[in-house]
């Protein structure tokens, strides 16, 4: 735990006071979790979600903020997270407390009424800062997207894209978004480099005659801000917190995501473990960045693809263009981006293509779903060709294009 406040003391003197503002306040929080009563059976054989809610969840409030009395917090919120069985409440050390969170956490959680309480965790997004444009898409080239594209072009694919804020308005961008919604703050979502250069790399427009083609143009994108762009020394950052991360996973699921990219790292976390779990149990494939410094999570869960931008990288990460890759910008120009972020973006478009290929006939079993040439690296063509049956790609009997 000192290790980590030490390399958030870090972070946040880099960092100007609207982000450093966000930063500290996660720093203070910590979340605690009440059972749900289970449904009621009825006769008829449904069940009853709602029956005694209002009295049930009066009584949680009440147990809430008695617990906050008890430990000397504030509260701050309420989240109801029926899908995960749970109510979140978010309670917040006082101004001029010094205890650790975790170790607070570890104390509300002695009491049987709490299924369980965490601090609030930072994570960081593993991309770098952008750069002029250069006129060569890379996956157009190693990924052969014109013949792609003949298969499949990600149609009716949701791919929900945790990150910070997509702008929507990007004529590459335009009418890809099916639902933007911001679990950062209150405010309208604003547009952030890492986000929209992430959505760009799945879902740009191919018939537009501008800038890129994405990987799978045809699917919508719900674009979950749960990050911010935070402003350092001639660059950026994009920090996110376990809760925002957490609300926005749980959107993802409420709204039919088939995919979600995740391209950021952190640490280990009980709450969003739960989640991905949840989404995956639904049929969502999850796709993570292969993480650096901030945290091996959400790429050590089970179940979820990890991708890389160049070897070696360890055993099962699978690796896909990202290193100067052209993509969408903030004000509606292009520009390059670098990063295990953009691989990952690579791969989430990719496996929607599959995902249109496969219809209804189940979950995407990552062993199964792409196919890996040496050291890992995605073979787009023969992964297409695997799940199109007769109407195999052209570009299957051309080979891998080197980087």
């Amino acid at each position: 735990m000192k290790l980590w406040l030490s390399l958030l003391a870090l972070l946040l003197s880099c960092f100007g006071s609207p982000a450093r503002a966000q930063a500290e306040e996660a720093q203070r929080q910590v979340l605690v979790m009440l059972q749900l009563p289970k449904a009621h059976y009825r006769p008829d054989g449904s069940y009853a979600g709602t029956y005694g809610e209002g009295v049930g969840r009066q009584s949680r409030q009440q147990i809430a903020q008695a617990l906050a009395d008890a430990h000397k917090l504030e509260m701050r919120s309420e989240w109801a997270m029926p899908l995960a069985g749970v109510d979140c409440f978010v309670m917040r050390l006082p101004e001029g407390d010094t205890r650790s969170p975790s170790k607070v956490a570890e104390a509300v959680a002695e009491d049987k009424r709490v299924a369980w309480a965490q601090p609030v965790s930072l994570y960081r997004a593993q991309g770098s800062e952008q750069e002029p444009l250069y006129p060569a898409q890379p996956a157009a080239r190693q990924w052969h997207l014109a013949e792609l594209h003949q298969l499949a072009t990600g149609k009716g694919v949701r791919v929900a894209i945790v990150d910070s804020g997509v702008e929507t308005s990007h004529p590459d961008l335009a009418g890809q978004v099916a639902f933007n919604g911001n679990f950062v703050d209150d405010r309208a979502v604003p547009p952030e480099g890492h986000g929209t250069a992430v959505a760009g790399i799945i879902a740009a427009h191919a018939d537009n005659r501008l800038g890129i083609a994405g990987i799978a143009p045809q699917a919508k994108l719900l674009a979950l801000r749960a990050c911010w762009q935070a402003a350092q020394a001639g660059s950026s950052q994009t920090l996110c917190t376990s809760l925002g991360l957490a609300k926005a996973l749980y959107a993802a699921i409420q709204q039919g995501a088939h995919i979600i990219n995740m391209s950021l790292g952190g640490p280990d976390d009980r709450l969003l473990a739960l989640l991905i779990d949840q989404a995956q149990a639904r049929g969502a494939t999850v796709v993570a960045a292969m993480p650096g410094e901030n945290g091996p999570f959400p790429a050590n869960h089970p179940g979820v693809l990890v991708v890389g931008s160049a070897p070696p990288l360890p055993a099962g990460v699978v690796i896909a263009p990202g290193r100067d890759v052209p993509s969408t910008a903030v004000g509606g120009g292009w520009s390059l981006v670098t990063g295990s972020s953009f691989a990952a973006a690579h791969a989430a478009g990719l496996l929607a293509l599959v995902r249109e290929l496969d219809g209804t006939r189940g979950t995407l079993a990552l062993k199964t779903a792409l196919v890996t040439a040496a050291q890992g690296r995605i073979d787009s063509c023969a992964t297409l060709a695997r799940h199109a049956g007769t109407r195999a790609p052209t570009c299957t009997t051309q080979g891998l294009t080197p980087d």
